[in-house]
């Protein structure tokens, strides 16, 4: 294995870790209205996030500095050519941290309901768009010789690509849900396995089309393997979450995203980003990556950090493992809403 595959694996790998994780934190957000029908409720929903949302956001900032260090021309292309949808992604990210960090500083409905709009505005937003955004990297947008994307914001919407937005969208909040009835107790906990239980059907039958989709029309022989491990894991949850056993529904839910967005990778590679126009202005490992110095010297570093941060994060986890019920959720100390 050369270095080049080296690190198109390692950015898969990261890619993967922020879809699991930050997957179930957009999920959490984006059930808001059904499971957080009080504020008390809402802050368990958000205290179920709280001490680990941050850091799960660190896997995207970790995986699009490696995709710019290690295949610089496949960064170039694809902030360019997805300029609109990456920013749109990015103002809803910001909206999302700013409303959950600000939300308990005052004491007044009024601001609350503001901030938990833009949690679930900045949590529904990404959940779609990057589905949308991966769907049309593995099926190819139109790239010229001089490797920009000529294509605009309206040729992204294809059938296939907002499928992959609805997809991400459906399994995402399945997580989430069943992500608040591992972390909640009492009647939270009760509510999110019924609601995780009613989302699991459809999201089968939309995540099974989506990846059906992609193996027939892009993948590999060996990837049939990520389709059976996709369905296979997302049934389980639909069995699993009847009979109220989240903590292997979690697992499960976690399995399926790992396994799409491996058969996502592995229906693109060699490819970075196929081209429609022609095939010889497709970007690909070889002709878009770094010098090998370069991937080299991030290897080393990349060998020395990630045992810290996995370490660090995985105790973080562990520390924060209880589960939170609304008995446990002390009156607001926000600071009034002054008014003249």
């Amino acid at each position: 294995m050369g270095l080049q595959e080296f690190w198109f694996i390692v950015i898969a790998v990261l890619f993967t870790g922020y879809f699991v994780l930050e997957g179930f934190d957009f999920g959490v957000g984006m059930l808001f209205p059904v499971l957080g029908r009080t504020d008390t409720r809402r802050r368990v929903l958000l205290n179920t996030i709280g001490p680990v949302w941050d850091g799960n956001e660190v896997w995207l900032i970790t995986g699009g500095g490696a995709l710019f260090a290690a295949f610089p021309e496949w960064y170039a292309t694809l902030f360019s050519g997805f300029y609109i949808p990456l920013l749109l992604i990015l103002v809803s990210l910001i909206l999302r941290i700013c409303a959950i960090e600000w939300r308990g500083k005052i004491d007044d409905p009024t601001w609350r309901a503001r901030c938990d709009a833009g949690i679930m505005i900045g949590s529904w937003v990404p959940a779609v768009l990057w589905g949308v955004a991966f769907a049309n990297i593995v099926r190819g947008v139109a790239i010229d010789e001089n490797k920009r994307v000529v294509s605009g914001f309206f040729d992204l919407l294809s059938p296939y690509a907002l499928l992959g937005g609805v997809t991400t969208a459906l399994v995402f909040a399945l997580h989430g849900a069943v992500f608040v009835a591992l972390k909640s107790a009492g009647e939270v906990r009760e509510d999110a396995v019924k609601l995780a239980a009613r989302l699991s059907v459809p999201a089968v039958v939309v995540a099974g089309a989506f990846v059906l989709w992609t193996q027939l029309s892009y993948g590999k022989g060996w990837t049939w393997i990520l389709v059976g491990v996709a369905a296979a894991a997302l049934l389980g949850v639909v069995a699993l979450t009847v009979v109220a056993r989240e903590g292997w529904a979690f697992v499960l839910t976690s399995v399926a995203v790992i396994a799409t967005v491996a058969l996502l990778f592995g229906s693109l590679y060699p490819y970075l980003m196929p081209s429609t126009i022609d095939d010889a202005y497709s970007l690909t490992i070889y002709n878009a990556s770094s010098s090998p110095y370069t991937l080299k010297v991030m290897t080393w570093a990349a060998a020395f950090l990630t045992p810290i941060v996995l370490i660090y994060q995985g105790w973080t986890y562990w520390v924060f493992r209880q589960r939170i019920s609304t008995a446990q959720i002390p009156p607001s100390i926000g600071l009034p809403l002054k008014t003249r």
